[in-house]
């Protein structure tokens, strides 16, 4: 019964979507209050029927219900907890009903917290939120209905898939949905700002919060899958530059240039045209990391979905919103005219730079993403476009954006003397020099790519905390502290956001250029040695998990004749899917991992044994969440939120309506 709750209770949201996506948009443009109104009680109940549904498909996994022929197909009663409530999202219908939660959460959260909005704007972005939900409830009840009924209830399910039973890819969708779908409410803003034809500081100040929360929340979700890709797969890295990951990626980019000609907005009423266009092409990338995911036109392991007719629903939705987005835009740019007028020299040029930098890595990243897809199309050639490329084309540019980052983040508004700042900025600049030379000397001829890396990351992170002091004035160091603790929170996460990017450099970079490898078989009780540490293979044993078979091994760690520590790696086969997955042992440390990977029995009683020794790599984690971080400081920051600041705007708004 409740299954069936459920099933109507998505239909009742996708009806009351409609009315949203109708009503207060004629209400907006005729100026009647009462339908402008209806936005907010409709996607509140929109949000709050999706919630039921899909609770009610929650509670259908955690009992195991295989009367639903999702559940059958993507659960086991021998399944963890844990992976029981993950499965409901780890496959193609689950996932998307949280996709279409997550996009009502965002419209009700508009309602809830945008009081301080002109009506007629809160009215237009919910109702183009609203549009969108109804194309992705259409998509879900057409081709997606996660409550399809089995006729012959089975026994038991097929069980999850192996790779998706862990802790990092329980979390890893959600946080990436929350962060892919909520640039939907900047795309929405956008495009009524558009209808509006209307696009002030106040604008500016409203989308940031909105755009904020989204980058977060995609800055956590990248970090957590590439940290599961990481430790699970057992390759031993940390992005590979699949199709799926650059989808998750390309947003992200976006959305830092979008967060940063916001900026500019606010400030200086400037590069409004192309902060809208951010705001359509930033959603517009998650919906097309949506179709790489769901159409199979790309093969990938983090692929839900290998269905044509799926995909082509996908893209019509892709090509509706986007086209007319777009359409909407080219009609309505030349009436968004910039008022601030700056010169070469200043924070505005440094972020377009900025801007520019971000964007064009972004389509570097998506032509090689697409590209193979391209070829096979026109030319009838298989192409593989993989690490290499990317490698090579992406990285000058975010060499450049770490080059420009600490100088642009200091320099005053409208014009400014390159001279002083760059005098503020010698310590930085000596200390990225001195890390350079050092490396240099140490690693013995070498690649530049470490050194470089290393003082690049020394440059940002310096670079930010300068900044930071900068801003406590003058006078002695303790009232200056004093006033450190004071300075706003964007200011606090501006520096920690900037600071854990040139972290996420130093890591980077220090695995790149440093990373020892060895494969070998090993055999009982005979050490063989990597770098500093030497490795002895003690055992290999069979054993039962809760849903997996296990061969788990014991390998010693030594550095000379310390004993460190004891590593387990385990290969696991899960009977019910028939598949087996890899468990890496690392011993993680701040400067370096120790990573080793059992592999198949060899002749003579030995086993395969890759061994890795990763220098900086927690640093990319511990640089992603200081990122993370500094958003939300940012984001707690009064100014920037939604209700701050903009009640006056509103109440004149509402005056001259009247």
């Amino acid at each position: 019964m409740l299954n069936e709750l459920g099933h109507f209770a998505l239909i009742l949201a996708a009806f009351t979507a409609v009315v949203q996506a109708i009503v207060p948009l004629i209400g907006a443009q005729k100026r009647w209050a009462g339908w402008m109104a209806l936005a907010e009680p409709a996607a509140i109940t929109q949000f709050l029927l999706t919630a039921f549904a899909f609770g009610a498909l929650t509670h259908a996994f955690v009992v195991s219900d295989f009367s639903l022929q999702l559940v059958y197909l993507n659960s086991h009663t021998l399944k963890p907890m844990l992976y029981k409530v993950s499965g409901v999202w780890g496959n193609h219908e689950g996932s998307m009903l949280l996709w279409v939660l997550i996009l009502t959460l965002f419209g009700a959260c508009l309602a809830w917290f945008g009081g301080a909005l002109p009506p007629s704007l809160r009215a237009r972005a919910l109702a183009v939120q609203s549009s969108v939900a109804v194309a992705f409830f259409a998509f879900i009840l057409l081709t997606s209905n996660p409550f399809v009924r089995m006729q012959d209830v089975p026994f038991d399910g097929q069980g999850l898939n192996p790779l998706l039973q862990d802790p990092g890819l329980a979390f890893h969708p959600p946080f990436l949905y929350l962060g892919y779908v909520g640039l939907s409410l900047s795309f929405s803003f956008a495009v009524a700002a558009l209808i509006e034809g209307r696009v002030d500081a106040a604008w500016g100040r409203w989308v940031r919060p909105w755009t904020l929360a989204a980058w977060i929340f995609l800055t956590i979700g990248i970090a957590l899958g590439s940290w599961w890709a990481y430790y699970e797969l057992g390759w031993g890295g940390f992005w590979f530059w699949d199709p799926v990951e650059n989808a998750s990626f390309m947003p992200w980019l976006l959305a830092a240039a979008l967060l940063h000609s916001a900026i500019v907005v606010e400030k200086r009423e400037s590069l409004k045209s192309w902060t809208i266009l951010l705001a359509i092409l930033a959603f517009g990338f998650s919906l097309i990391g949506t179709f790489i995911v769901r159409s199979g036109v790309i093969t990938s392991v983090h692929a839900f979905a290998n269905d044509p007719e799926r995909g082509v629903f996908i893209l019509a939705i892709l090509a509706i919103f986007m086209g007319g987005a777009l359409i909407l835009f080219s009609l309505r740019a030349g009436a968004m005219e910039a008022k601030g007028i700056f010169s070469m020299v200043s924070r505005e040029t440094a972020l377009i730079l900025n801007n520019i930098l971000l964007a064009v890595s972004c389509f570097v990243v998506f032509v090689g993403t697409i590209w193979p897809l391209v070829a096979e199309l026109a030319f009838d050639r298989k192409l593989s476009v993989g690490p290499p490329f990317f490698n090579l084309a992406f990285t000058p540019f975010m060499v450049a954006l770490g080059v420009i980052l600490p100088l642009g983040a200091m320099l005053p508004w409208k014009r400014a003397a390159l001279g002083r700042m760059a005098r503020k900025l010698w310590p930085a600049a000596l200390l990225a020099l001195a890390v350079l030379g050092l490396i240099w000397a140490m690693q013995s001829g070498r690649s530049l790519l470490g050194p470089i890396g290393l003082a690049l990351g020394a440059w940002v992170v310096m670079g930010a905390g300068i900044d930071l002091m900068g801003r406590t004035g003058r006078g002695a160091l303790p009232a200056r502290l004093a006033r450190l603790r004071r300075l706003p929170g964007a200011d606090w996460g501006k520096a920690v956001a900037h600071a854990g990017l040139g972290i996420t450099m130093l890591g980077v970079a220090g695995l790149t250029a440093w990373e020892q490898e060895d494969i070998r078989v090993a055999y009982i009780d005979q050490p063989y040695q990597l770098g500093a540490y030497t490795f002895v293979l003690k055992d290999v044993r069979e054993a039962q998990g809760p849903n997996y078979l296990t061969t788990t091994a014991d390998v010693d760690l030594l550095k000379g004749t310390r004993f460190i520590t004891r590593l387990n790696p385990e290969k696991r086969v899960y009977p019910v899917a028939g598949m087996p997955t890899t468990e890496a042992a690392i011993d993680y440390r701040l400067w370096r991992d120790v990573y080793v990977v059992i592999g198949d029995a060899q002749a003579g009683g030995g086993h395969t044994v890759r061994t890795y020794i990763k220098p900086l790599t927690n640093w990319i984690w511990i640089g992603c969440t200081l990122m993370a971080l500094g958003g939300v400081l940012s984001l707690l920051d009064r100014r920037y939120r939604v209700a701050a600041g903009a009640r006056k705007a509103a109440a004149a708004d509402g005056v001259a309506a009247e």
